[in-house]
C-alpha cells in the first residue's frame, strides 16, 4: 500500500503494531520505497532503557522518532542524546484518544491544552526537536515554541469516520494551525482506493 500512495504522501508512519510484527527487517524493507520513515514507538521507560533502545534503532535511520513527554526531563535528554543526528526526536504530549474525563482518570487535574503547554515547555528545555499534539493544541504550542517541529495525529478529512479519536481536525485546519507533519492513517489505509484517498486529501492543502 505504501508503494501505491508514495507519490502523494511525505513519508510513512510505522507504529508499535507494525514494529512488533515485523521488527527491524520490516522497517528496512519499508524504507526501500524511498519515503522518510516516521517510527512511532512512543518510548516511555527509565532513561537508560530508552537510550539503549534508541541506540538499537540507529541502523534504521528513522527521520522521526517518538517518546512520551511524561517520561520526564532526564529520559527526554537521554533520548535526544542517544538518537542519530539524522533523527528528529519528538515528544508525545496527550494522546488524541484522550479527552478531559480520561485525563482526570489518570490523575491530570487540568485540561489537554494546559497539559500540552506544560509538556511542550519540558520537551523544549530538554532539547528535543518538537512535539506530537492534536490540531486543537498545535497553534498554542507553535506560539510557545516558534522553531519547534510539530507532528499532528488525529487528522480526519471532512466526513471521515472519527473512530477512537476524540480530538480531531481536518488536514487544512491542522496545517493552518502550524503543523509540520500531518498523520493521516485510516482515511487512507482503509479506503477502497488508498491512492485516490491520498490524492484527494493532498488536494485540500
Amino acid at each position: 500500500m505504501a508503494g501505491q500512495v508514495r507519490h502523494h504522501v511525505g513519508g510513512v508512519k510505522l507504529g508499535l503494531e507494525f514494529f512488533c510484527a515485523n521488527g527491524h527487517h520490516g522497517v528496512l524493507e519499508m524504507a526501500k520505497i524511498g519515503l522518510p520513515v516516521f517510527l512511532d514507538l512512543k518510548l516511555h521507560d527509565i532513561p537508560n532503557t530508552v537510550a539503549k533502545a534508541i541506540q538499537s534503532l540507529h541502523m534504521l535511520e528513522p527521520a522521526i522518532l517518538t517518546v512520551h513527554a511524561a517520561g520526564g526531563r532526564a529520559m527526554l535528554e537521554e533520548a535526544k542524546a542517544a538518537a542519530g543526528s539524522h533523527t528528529k526526536v519528538v515528544a508525545v504530549t496527550v494522546l488524541t484518544s484522550l479527552d478531559a474525563c480520561d485525563l482526570k482518570d489518570i490523575g491530570v487535574a487540568h485540561d489537554a491544552m494546559a497539559q500540552v503547554e506544560h509538556l511542550a515547555d519540558l520537551a523544549r528545555e530538554a532539547g528535543l526537536d518538537g512535539l506530537v499534539c492534536s490540531g486543537a493544541e498545535v497553534g498554542l504550542a507553535r506560539k510557545r515554541w516558534p522553531d519547534g517541529y510539530f507532528v499532528v495525529p488525529g487528522v480526519r478529512p471532512t466526513g471521515s469516520v472519527i473512530g477512537d479519536q476524540k480530538r480531531v481536525v481536518t488536514p487544512r485546519e491542522a496545517r493552518d494551525a502550524g503543523a509540520s507533519v500531518l498523520v493521516i492513517g485510516r482515511p487512507i489505509t482503509q479506503a477502497q482506493d488508498p491512492d485516490l484517498a491520498a490524492r484527494e486529501i493532498a488536494a485540500t492543502l
